[in-house]
C-alpha cells in the first residue's frame, strides 16, 4: 500500500512538472496534481513517530 501511494505521488509530480513546461498550461491539472501529492505526503508522514514522543511521556508523569 505504501508503495502504491509513493507511485501515485511520483506520477502526480510528473504531471505537474509536465504541465509547467508545456505551451498551454492547464492550472486545474497542476492544482489537482499538487493536492494529490500533498495528501500523499500527509498520509505517509502520519505514521512517522514524533522525535519528542519520549519527552511528552515524561511530562505526563
Amino acid at each position: 500500500m505504501k508503495g502504491l501511494k509513493i507511485l501515485i505521488m511520483i506520477l502526480a509530480i510528473g504531471v505537474a512538472l509536465y504541465e509547467q513546461v508545456s505551451e498551454e498550461k492547464n492550472i486545474y491539472i497542476m492544482i489537482i496534481a499538487i493536492v494529490v501529492f500533498m495528501y500523499g505526503m500527509m498520509q505517509l508522514s502520519a505514521k512517522t513517530p514524533s522525535k519528542n514522543q519520549d519527552k511528552e511521556e515524561d511530562d505526563v508523569e
